[in-house]
């Protein structure tokens, strides 16, 4: 079996997609990618993650048309409710998750980055959801994700006209995290994970639930919600070693305790 998704374990842990030379999404590299999200889930050391392609070309272009003949007429069990499960288990991962976006991310592998926390894209990227052209709808999390994003709008223009946007574009959309220039986007994600590593680990987790909570839930249940979690986080020794850290003039040493 070729390995299609590589992982690399690390308080920085980090997750490529290998499949050239367009990094595209199959069936078995969805599979292969449940397995190393699964494993990312269950070590309790990560602090965050990155996610990128390899070879420069694209983070990911979408789905492979090759698998559409077979599909027909049985798309969802085919193809989609894996998708959508390994998709769903990225977004829900408990730390933070930076999309490394060197070259394109099309279609599905859009999607895939939609459901990181940050994307990073470089000023040679391109973006888009093109499948309205091929006359299919995102079927991955894209019309539910994008609009949460970068709201209705624009989503009806990303989606509905199916052209990809340039990477300035995107940002002022607020699709993208950052830009920087081309081949420097792993670099720029690996730094922000550095940084995030760096954070008390609980409270970033807390944080980073409250903070996909806030879409979903009223007002008053979010603050209810964010008084049980600073509750939690204040229980913490790490709340401790950060005053007195801070008080010290000195780095804390979090342990996540």
């Amino acid at each position: 079996m070729t390995e299609l998704v590589h992982l690399t374990r690390g308080a920085c842990a980090e997750i490529v997609l290998d499949n050239p030379p367009m990094n595209v999404v199959t069936t078995e590299l969805t599979a292969q990618l449940r397995s190393a999200l699964r494993r990312i889930a269950a070590d309790e050391e990560v602090r965050a993650v990155v996610v990128s392609g390899a070879g420069g070309r694209a983070f990911c272009a979408g789905s492979d048309i090759g698998e559409f003949e077979s599909l027909h007429g049985r798309a969802a069990e085919g193809k989609l409710l894996l998708e959508k499960l390994v998709y769903r288990q990225l977004a829900q991962l408990p730390v933070p998750t930076i999309a490394a976006i060197e070259g394109h991310a099309l279609g599905g592998g859009l999607e895939l980055a939609l459901c990181c926390d940050f994307r990073i894209a470089t000023t040679r990227s391109k973006l888009g959801m093109p499948e309205l052209k091929l006359g299919v709808t995102p079927g991955s999390g894209g019309t539910q994700r994008l609009p949460r994003i970068v709201g209705p709008a624009r989503a009806k223009e990303i989606i509905l006209l199916g052209e990809p946007l340039d990477a300035a574009t995107a940002l002022s959309f607020g699709l993208v995290t950052r830009v920087v220039d081309p081949g420097g986007a792993v670099a720029a994600a690996r730094e922000m994970a550095a940084t995030l590593a760096e954070r008390g680990p609980v409270a970033v987790r807390i944080a980073k639930k409250l903070l996909d909570a806030a879409t979903e839930t009223t007002l008053d249940e979010g603050l209810a919600l964010e008084t049980d979690g600073s509750e939690v986080v204040f229980a913490t020794d790490d709340v401790l070693e950060g005053a007195r850290a801070f008080l010290g003039k000195r780095t804390p040493r979090f342990t996540g305790r």
